[in-house]
């Protein structure tokens, strides 16, 4: 049994929830979303209940059972109280600095890595070695976070690059003298 899909969602003031043909679409005070619901699910909204029932046992309606439950109950989130992601930049000269639509990056390279941002995402640099990204949408701060970690991820050795502030890295030992 699903256990995640098990689980109702209750939807919070101010949050509107509408089913089309499949199509979620949730609105809150921060903004809208819609996801596509499998076929095979079935939707039912009750006052400020959202729920999810699945046809058969079979793996497959179980697995998307979850999922579904999952996305709805992100967005959910994602209208209310919103997502965010702190990455910190280690290393020595490393910074980051704000422009009106994209970041742009010292990272150690021989030049400064400018990256463009989605509208639909907030990046905010509180301090040169600190981005904060933001947004209602979870998969998509999730995406961006990981691309800008992708541009220089952290080195076993000595911890050098962009890293999630919550992220530990487990370091290596570095060579040892000969002889």
């Amino acid at each position: 049994m699903s256990r995640i899909g098990k689980k109702l969602i209750t939807i919070p003031k101010g949050v509107t929830v509408t089913l089309n043909d499949g199509l979620l679409k949730v609105k809150g005070p921060k903004g809208e979303l819609s996801q596509q619901i499998p076929a095979a699910i079935t939707t039912k909204i009750d006052g400020d209940q959202l729920t999810f029932v699945r046809p058969s046992d079979e793996s497959k309606m179980r697995a998307l059972h979850g999922l579904s439950r999952a996305l709805a109950n992100n967005m959910v989130v994602g209208v209310t109280e919103g997502y965010s992601k702190k990455l910190d930049l280690v290393g020595v000269g490393f910074k980051a600095e704000k422009k009106p639509k994209w970041i742009q990056f010292a990272l150690g390279f021989s030049h400064p890595v400018a990256f463009v941002y989605p509208t639909d995402i907030t990046i905010d640099v509180p301090a040169p070695t600190q981005v904060v990204i933001s947004g209602i949408d979870k998969q998509l701060v999730g995406a961006v976070a990981a691309k800008i970690r992708s541009i220089r991820p952290p080195e076993p050795y000595k911890g050098k690059g962009v890293k999630y502030s919550d992220e530990k890295i487990i370091r290596k030992a570095g060579k040892t003298a000969g002889k």
